[in-house]
């Protein structure tokens, strides 16, 4: 007899699969706090090199939103060399950003499956005290 039976809502099949499909597992996979990391800051340091470059492109003389920037990153300046310091600060930022979320997701899955697989084994253990 399938142990998991007794779980099973109505109008579920009789057996359950112990395993896994490979796409479920990869939803419950962690995610690699390092590389998330450095994805965000990549993106956030080309949107900042992007976002300049473009600015300079269309209007020679400073804007006062972009110059704003030079508030969050020192260095920043809405020039080339401004924009590569203000690259640099992106990077860094968004991969402690990036870094920090993989960590927050990575935990708070892992204390869910935690749970999830106490209360699975609670219910599986039910009748403990009948094989007494």
């Amino acid at each position: 007899m399938n142990e998991m039976k007794e779980i099973l809502l109505a109008g579920e099949p009789e057996q359950v699969d112990p395993a896994l499909p490979r796409t479920a597992m990869m939803l419950f996979a962690p995610i690699d706090k390092r590389a998330f990391g450095a994805a965000i800051g990549t993106v956030s340091a080309l949107a900042i090199l992007v976002v300049t470059a473009g600015e300079l492109l269309l209007r020679p003389e400073p804007s006062i939103n972009l110059a704003l920037l030079a508030q969050y990153f020192p260095g920043y300046a809405v020039s080339l060399p401004g924009a590569i310091v203000g690259a640099l600060w992106a990077f860094a930022a968004g991969f402690c950003a990036g870094w920090f979320t993989a960590f927050v997701r990575n935990f708070v899955l892992a204390v869910s499956l935690f749970f999830l697989r106490s209360k699975a084994e609670l219910a599986d253990s039910r009748d403990f005290l009948d094989h007494i």
